[in-house]
């Protein structure tokens, strides 16, 4: 009987060798969970408000990039960028949503323009680019983030 117990002691305490398992680090934790975040994509995009009730976020983000191009093309519409630049046909815009939900606007010209004048349009943009609409900014891990896009924005000419 003592040889049985002794032996179901042992076996007790050498087993419980088998359930003792190392506990991750934090920094083992923390560099799995970078290693898995997709640094190139936003979970949720940014978007206005007449855009937040699509549900489906294919089409949300459709609407908002629509909206952020009309909003542009009119606000450059009745500027004099068709009259001081008539074969000027397409501007590309970059476009940054910040996290505090504000805007900046910068053109993007080829590297080697000269037709243009660059610093006329870009001040023309800056200025008529202001009091534009609320936009609410990218979310990323449920942090809001800056993103970047560039629109091609067509300048109409009036005829």
């Amino acid at each position: 009987m003592k040889k049985i117990t002794f032996y179901i002691l042992l076996l007790s305490v050498v087993s419980c060798q088998y359930f003792d398992k190392q506990v991750p680090s934090e920094q083992e934790l923390l560099n799995k969970q970078m290693k898995e975040i997709n640094w190139k994509e936003v979970d949720e995009y940014p978007s206005v408000a007449d855009c937040e009730a699509i549900s489906d976020e294919t089409l949300r983000k459709q609407c908002f990039f629509e909206f952020l191009t009309s909003a542009i093309q009119q606000k450059l519409c009745v500027d004099s960028l068709s009259v001081l630049f008539p074969k000027l046909d397409t501007l590309a815009v970059r476009v940054s949503v910040n996290p505090d939900a504000t805007m900046q606007f910068e053109p993007k010209f080829p590297i080697d323009t000269v037709a243009y004048d660059t610093i006329k349009i870009d001040s023309i943009i800056r200025l008529k680019l202001v009091d534009f609409p609320k936009v609410n900014p990218a979310i990323k891990r449920g942090i809001p983030v800056k993103t970047q896009f560039v629109l091609p924005i067509i300048i109409k000419t009036k005829k």
